[in-house]
């Protein structure tokens, strides 16, 4: 890290014990993403006049070569455990550990790519067979049951209808394991 770490307490000591667990949640942090540039922890301990349950709040703001991190974890007046000021900084550090990890990831190109869903457009319908074909745009012909169709009824397929499939290799060539029709 390039900036020493910043932790400031409010309306409450300050604490070894806290400051101590601070610098070793950062330390772990640091550890598993050592692109932190920067780190403030701020802590603040409830005042006696608040109607909130008397929770711990933390906030937490990290700066990373492209971009800023900011946790504020203000919780619910249900949650009761935050009374524990331990407790406040473990979920406010769990939160920040899963954005730089999601940044991270980005960083190194790890993103999650989805495969595009083919398309094909039905040619045949054989309802007292309890099958149809259709054609895909690179003209091959895929074969699909009437339990494969999820978002309608066979019998009110219409030959043109545009549909979305999933294929898999069955025992006459290609066929569709499940066709989605798009209207």
């Amino acid at each position: 890290m390039q900036v020493p770490l910043q932790i400031t307490f409010r309306n409450m000591e300050t604490s070894e014990k806290i400051e101590a667990d601070i610098r070793k949640r950062v330390d772990k942090l640091i550890s598993h993403h050592p692109e932190i540039i920067s780190c403030h922890i701020v802590v603040e301990a409830p005042t006696q006049h608040q109607n909130k349950g008397g929770l711990f709040k933390t906030r937490i703001d990290i700066n990373c070569p492209e971009g800023k991190f900011v946790i504020n974890r203000e919780p619910p007046p249900q949650r009761q455990d935050h009374d524990d000021v331990l407790i406040s900084l473990r979920d406010a550090f769990m939160a920040v550990d899963r954005q730089l990890a999601e940044y991270s990831g980005k960083r190194k190109g790890d993103v999650k790519m989805h495969e595009e869903v083919p398309r094909g457009r039905i040619n045949q319908l054989f309802p007292m067979e309890d099958y149809g074909t259709f054609n895909t745009p690179d003209e091959r012909e895929i074969y699909f049951h009437r339990n494969s169709v999820l978002n309608m009824d066979f019998d009110d397929l219409v030959i043109g209808d545009m549909v979305r499939f999933h294929e898999e290799v069955g025992n006459d060539g290609p066929q569709a394991s499940t066709v989605k029709v798009e209207r």
